[in-house]
């Protein structure tokens, strides 16, 4: 291990990055606040305005990847495919296996010039979240609580309303509505078995309700749905706190692209169609595990300046101040200045630990195991 190797692994450099990603998102936040009189005023104007706050504060993750730990994302699919991104408003389905799947998605979302326009139907639970849930809160993000008899007025108003977004937009869908586990896939496969459906190996079966919801919302607004399958080389696990450690990944992405005009309008096929595409998903992930590789084109888009020079940028301002008001602390001798620095210290440690926590797998929803509840009943 090198000298930056070695840094990369120090307590307290990991302490400052969290410190720079904790108060510059708390200040987005407020301006993000003070952004609300626009809406009035001018709605694109407030929506575009947001999607430039919420790039200053995802793109840090983003460097965390690209930059700092080096992880590197390989695209498998065609030129022709690779010409659309970042030209059209898309629905994404990503698989749901990976305490990082998120971040290599807002990667190539970073590549292509949507990150700060993405998009997600996520769980209510999020909205409470720090930085998080309050920077979606602004981006109009739609929150459910997974549902559908309580979601269903809120799922078709907040899709209705982005059907005038005024950037391209990459509108993710996880399908499978959880995170996967054998526990998980166990209790699924068994829901499978008593509908009729095919079973599958590496995903969960996919809860159809708010992809044809998305689709017939969007339709219209939406050019095509991106298929899209992630899996690690050498079968590796990666966490957020591996990527904090500075340990370099190989992510690989296979990505298949359906116009949203070849997506049955029926509720009813659209969700059969969901399901075929489940079950080529499996085969995907099988033919990865037996050879290695992806179907299709090995394409490595170029990594933008624009994510490290934006967390540069933010560590300046804020990590000055820090270390002037952290000398004159330890300067003055003063027991209990010293005392309250340090508490803050652990404060902001706790923080980024929290919000590392909402990534990891094993701290995951127990959305998925409700069939258990209702075997016992």
């Amino acid at each position: 291990m090198g000298v930056w190797g070695f840094v990369k692994t120090q307590f307290v450099v990991h302490l400052l990055i969290g410190f720079v990603f904790v108060i510059s998102g708390l200040i987005i936040n407020f301006l993000q606040l003070c952004t609300l009189p626009l809406w009035g005023v001018n709605k694109q104007l407030y929506r575009r305005v947001n999607c430039r706050l919420a790039y200053s504060l995802w793109s840090q993750l983003v460097m965390l990847l690209e930059w700092w730990s080096g992880t590197q994302c390989t695209l498998f699919t065609d030129q022709e495919t690779v010409d659309h991104f970042g030209k059209e408003h898309v629905i994404i389905i990503l698989n749901h296996n990976f305490e990082i799947d998120f971040l290599c998605g807002w990667t190539m979302c970073e590549r292509f010039g949507v990150l700060g326009s993405s998009k997600v139907l996520a769980k209510k639970e999020l909205l409470m979240v720090p930085l998080i849930g309050w920077t979606w809160y602004f981006l109009e993000i739609v929150f459910c609580k997974r549902k559908w008899e309580e979601d269903r007025d809120t799922v078709l108003h907040g899709l209705h309303s982005l059907r005038d977004y005024p950037e391209y937009m990459w509108f993710l869908l996880y399908c499978e509505g959880t995170r996967f586990t054998e526990t998980k896939h166990k209790i699924s496969m068994e829901v499978a078995d008593k509908k009729g459906l095919a079973r599958l190996k590496h995903h969960l079966l996919p809860r159809t309700r708010g992809f044809t919801t998305a689709v017939q919302c969007l339709r219209g607004t939406v050019a095509a749905v991106y298929d899209v399958t992630l899996n690690f080389r050498g079968n590796k696990n990666p966490s957020l706190l591996g990527i904090l450690y500075g340990k370099r990944y190989e992510a690989d992405m296979c990505v298949r692209r359906f116009p949203l005009e070849d997506i049955p309008e029926d509720e009813r096929e659209a969700a059969n169609w969901l399901h075929k595409l489940y079950q080529e998903k499996d085969a995907l992930q099988e033919q990865y595990l037996q050879e290695g590789l992806y179907p299709g084109t090995q394409i490595v888009p170029s990594r933008r300046p624009w994510t490290l020079l934006n967390f540069l940028f933010w560590a300046t301002l804020l990590l000055s101040p820090l270390f002037s008001f952290g000398i004159g602390i330890f300067a003055s001798g003063s027991p209990l200045l010293i005392l309250s620095f340090m508490g803050f210290i652990w404060a902001a440690s706790f923080a980024v630990r929290r919000l590392i926590g909402v990534t990891e797998i094993e701290r995951g929803s127990s959305y998925g195991n409700s069939e258990v509840k209702k075997k016992k009943n």
